[in-house]
């Protein structure tokens, strides 16, 4: 936590472009943070009177009885029923929740589309949300929505929290600030956020036209996966993600908040900024992650191991085992295996598979899959190396090899993930992806001993 004794108080109002945010490293940890000395009570939660004339207030992100609960105590200038008034119902077109599914869209088959371009068109965070896939329901709180975003202004006293969701956003291009209720996230490529469900803020840019992956979360929250037979290291370290301090605007200023409520989009107006907590404590809360800190482990004698052995992410389903999403990272790394097929073999398994490449070449598919670009694999639907990533990995030396320059990741489900019209009919899709696997020959031979 940073010494606030001998510094000035910050809130966000008057916090330089240039300003490196605090953070607090630690996954799921009880934070305590305040922007105002003394601000947070101590051996409490819910004081008389709290200092400097604060609203003490609970933000649950799970049951009550759940075995460890989700929930930050916030010690804030108003409480939020101060931070909404009548809402209004409004129209996202472009951000779409499931169930959503379109008579003439066929969802089944094998697709990729390459990079969303950026636009001219001024686009924020709510308004450069492009829905590609929808999985589950939304209502009933399971699966997921995969999106990409274009952003190219930043949202002046406006505010946006989902009430449906918790947002895994994952930068490809640009640089983008989540000014928070409990804090300012700064992030770009190589990096990501976790925004938790009910959490209000607004984006900024740093650096733009902003470009980028999100995936929307209906189910149970992201935690880091069971290690079992790996142990206590490896993977994505606890230490590694980073929780903002507390930060705060007092300002006086016509204001929109926008709330994503079981799939519709409201709007409603108050005249000041609702990111006003000066001091917080709790395990609910943003976070970000550097993603080139994520250790891969892998084969060091024979064989390709399951891609899930690269999950840095997971949220569970009813199902023990079967995720409602994995997010897996393909990033650099040593490949060893000894007379081994070291790519990612040939497959149709009960998970759905969105891949979006950040940066680099994705090793089972050389040609077509560029950074920014999407592929989809739906459950039951067989997929694996081209042609030429076969014929290379089945001739090569197989002496150590280093992948390098790659970066690229996966969200899966267990569910089916359906076409959007925008994913079917306006992002650029790549009508030719499924031949890439056209020219595969028959290489049977009955003779015996013959590879």
């Amino acid at each position: 936590m940073k010494d606030l004794t001998h510094t000035p108080p910050l809130t966000m109002a008057e916090t330089p472009v240039g300003t490196v945010p605090g953070y607090m490293p630690g996954w799921a940890n009880d934070f305590e943070t305040e922007a105002l000395p003394g601000a947070l009570p101590q051996g409490m939660n819910s004081p008389q009177r709290c200092e400097y004339g604060l609203y003490a207030e609970q933000l649950s992100g799970s049951a009550f009885t759940q075995p460890k609960p989700e929930r930050t105590w916030c010690y804030r200038i108003r409480p939020s029923v101060k931070h909404t008034h009548r809402f209004e119902k409004i129209d996202m077109p472009y951000w779409k929740s499931a169930p959503h599914v379109i008579e003439d869209v066929i969802s089944l088959g094998q697709y990729r589309w390459d990079p969303v371009p950026h636009s001219d068109e001024g686009l924020n965070w709510l308004t450069g949300m492009r829905t590609m896939t929808t999985a589950g329901d939304v209502n009933t709180q399971v699966g997921m929505a995969t999106h990409v975003y274009l952003v190219t202004q930043s949202m002046v006293d406006e505010y946006f929290y989902s009430a449906d969701s918790e947002l895994l956003v994952v930068p490809q291009d640009g640089r983008m600030r989540f000014v928070t209720e409990l804090g300012i996230i700064e992030l770009e490529p190589q990096e990501i956020a976790i925004l938790p469900r009910g959490l209000v803020y607004r984006v900024e840019v740093i650096d733009g036209p902003c470009r980028g992956f999100v995936c929307e979360n209906y189910g149970q929250k992201f935690q880091l996966p069971d290690r079992g037979p790996i142990g206590a290291n490896c993977l994505a370290n606890p230490r590694d993600f980073k929780t903002p301090v507390a930060a705060f605007e007092d300002r006086d200023a016509r204001s929109k908040v926008t709330v994503k409520w079981c799939g519709q989009f409201h709007e409603t107006w108050i005249g000041h900024s609702p990111l006003d907590i000066v001091a917080w404590h709790g395990n609910y809360a943003p976070c970000k992650y550097d993603l080139k800190a994520y250790c891969p482990v892998g084969a060091i004698l024979f064989d390709h191991p399951d891609p899930s052995i690269f999950t840095v992410l997971t949220a569970p389903s009813g199902a023990p085992g079967t995720a409602n999403i994995d997010f897996v990272l393909f990033r650099d790394r040593w490949l060893v295996a000894e007379d081994s097929f070291r790519p990612p073999w040939y497959h149709k398994n009960i998970m759905s598979e969105l891949m979006g490449n950040i940066y680099g070449q994705y090793d089972a598919k050389p040609q077509g899959f560029v950074p920014g670009g999407v592929s989809l694999h739906n459950m039951m639907i067989p997929h694996g190396p081209d042609r030429e990533a076969f014929e290379k990995a089945s001739y090569s030396n197989l002496g150590p090899q280093k992948l390098e320059n790659t970066m690229s990741f996966m969200f899966e489900t267990r569910f089916p993930q359906h076409l959007t019209e925008f994913a079917a009919k306006e992002a650029p899709l790549q009508d030719n992806y499924v031949d890439c696997w056209a020219d595969l020959e028959k290489k049977f031979d009955g003779t015996p001993g013959r590879k």
